[in-house]
C-alpha cells in the first residue's frame, strides 16, 4: 500500500514548491499523481475484495449481456495505453464474436482487466492475443502473451493469496480475486506456460447464457 502513497506525497510536495513552473511541467506531475492515486484505489479495492472473499460475502449482480462488449472495450483501453508508450514493440489482438452470458458484468470486466494487466506487465515486445472458444455449454476466454512466462516457483501457487515475486511490484491478490470471481460464476480458471517457451496463456471458463 505504501508504494503508490510515497510518490503521491512526494510529487505533491514538488508541485507545491514549483508554483512558477510551466503548464507542461505541472501537467506531467499531476499525471503522475493521478496515476499513483489510481494504483492506490485499485490496491484498496483488492484488499476489500480479498476480505469479502474470506468472509464469503462477495455478492454478484447478474445480468444477461454480450461478452464481446467488455472484451472489445478492454482491448481498446489497453491498446490506447500501448500506443502512448514510445517505441512500443507490443500489439494486442482480438477476434470479435457475439457471446451472451448471464453474469456480473463489473466482476467479469475485473477478471479480464486483471489478466490483461498481468500479460502487459510481463510482455515488453511481441503480442497479447485474446481468443474465445465455445465448448458445449461453456465459453472459454484465453489471453495469450509472448512475455517472460510464469516463474516455476510461482506456478504451483499462482492463484493463491499473495502469490507474487517482490520484483514484480504486485500484491499477489489480482489472480486470487479473479479465481474467486470465476468460481462464484460456476466457472474455472487456469494458466500454463506456452509450449514454444514464449510467454504464458491464462484461460477461464463461464457458462453460456441459455
Amino acid at each position: 500500500m505504501r508504494n503508490p502513497i510515497q510518490p503521491i506525497l512526494g510529487l505533491s510536495q514538488v508541485l507545491r514548491s514549483k508554483k512558477e513552473e510551466g503548464r507542461k511541467g505541472q501537467e506531467e506531475l499531476l499525471d503522475a499523481i493521478i496515476r499513483n492515486a489510481k494504483r492506490l484505489q485499485r490496491l484498496a479495492e483488492d484488499v476489500l475484495d480479498a476480505a469479502r472473499i474470506g468472509n464469503k460475502s462477495l455478492k454478484l449482480n447478474k445480468e444477461r449481456f454480450n461478452l464481446d462488449e467488455i472484451l472489445s472495450n478492454a482491448v481498446k483501453d489497453y491498446g490506447n495505453q500501448i500506443e502512448k508508450v514510445i517505441d512500443s514493440k507490443m500489439k494486442i489482438t482480438y477476434v470479435h464474436a457475439d457471446i451472451f452470458i448471464e453474469a456480473d458484468k463489473g466482476r467479469i470486466t475485473q477478471v479480464i482487466s486483471n489478466l490483461l494487466s498481468n500479460a502487459a506487465k510481463f510482455t515488453t515486445e511481441g503480442s497479447i492475443t485474446i481468443a474465445t472458444e465455445r465448448k458445449s455449454s461453456q465459453i472459454v476466454i484465453s489471453i495469450k502473451d509472448t512475455g517472460t512466462g510464469i516463474d516455476s516457483e510461482i506456478l504451483p501457487k499462482l492463484f493463491t493469496k499473495f502469490a507474487t515475486k517482490s520484483e514484480t511490484g504486485g500484491t499477489g491478490l489480482g489472480l486470487f480475486i479473479s479465481k474467486s470471481i470465476v468460481e462464484a460464476h460456476d466457472g474455472r480458471i487456469w494458466a500454463e506456460n506456452n509450449i514454444d517457451g514464449k510467454g504464458a496463456t491464462f484461460s477461464f471458463s463461464l457458462p453460456l447464457s441459455r
